[in-house]
């Protein structure tokens, strides 16, 4: 899954509390939400305004966020968010226009060969080259592919080059594959399993997401969305320390 350029929140500072909130916060997004909304929820449990993400997830996607609230988003551009880590559930036989559980079908094939699936990963490890989903984030000319493909015109978008460090625990299960894909920011896990269809001579799509790490931070440090507007949690304290 990529991760989008962070765009913190400008407002008026007067209308501000005096005792300000800000720092790093994790945590673990549930399905069905986008990370916006995610944002907006925190906003209110915080009473902060300026919020930042280093990093999107689908809206069908769990796992870790990670936010920058209040003047630590200054710092978004001098921290390390690699490799993101993500466990990927993904289901041969039917490629979506989505390139995830959330879509139509478009396209049907027989299940492949393990043998041939695993060849294929070889070939989406290291230093590769990839089509972004038709439903993405990227823009053309100030038009969001998402906008395009939802108006039946799909853009012409060009491949990007992203690294995959490796595919773990990788598991066959009938027409099920699940992983724990390592792999560089701005990686589209979606197109990962489209295109594993692909080289198979199959069908593939993702059906469910989950990103486990995001640089040194790991899912399991975040809290609940829902546990924490019950209960919120204390705001992680940044600060820039020059080299030598």
């Amino acid at each position: 899954m990529p991760q989008h350029p962070m765009g913190p929140t400008t407002t008026d500072r007067t209308a501000e509390p005096s005792a300000r909130v800000e720092g790093l916060l994790l945590v673990d997004k549930p399905a069905g939400m986008t990370s916006h909304d995610v944002v907006q929820r925190v906003r209110r449990v915080y009473g902060e305004r300026s919020i930042g993400h280093l990093g999107t997830l689908d809206p069908f996607a769990t796992g870790l966020l990670v936010l920058l609230l209040g003047r630590a988003t200054r710092l978004a551009t001098f921290i390390d968010t690699e490799p993101k880590v993500y466990e990927a559930v993904i289901k041969f036989g039917d490629e979506t226009d989505t390139d995830d559980s959330t879509g139509t079908v478009i396209r049907s094939a027989a299940v492949p060969a393990e043998a041939a699936i695993r060849a294929a990963i070889g070939s989406l490890t290291g230093k590769v080259s990839q089509i972004p989903p038709a439903y993405s984030a990227k823009s053309v000319d100030g038009t969001r592919a998402y906008d395009a493909a939802r108006r039946g015109e799909p853009l012409d978008l060009r491949p990007v080059e992203v690294q995959v460090h490796g595919w773990d625990a990788v598991r066959f299960a009938g027409d099920i594959l699940t992983a724990t894909i390592t792999c560089s920011g701005g990686t589209y896990i979606r197109a990962l399993a489209r295109d594993l269809g692909r080289l198979t001579l199959s069908a593939a799509h993702l059906e469910s997401l989950r990103r486990t790490r995001v640089g040194e931070w790991d899912v399991s440090e975040a809290p609940t969305l829902e546990s924490l507007t019950s209960n919120p949690s204390q705001i992680t304290a940044l600060r820039v320390v020059a080299g030598a």
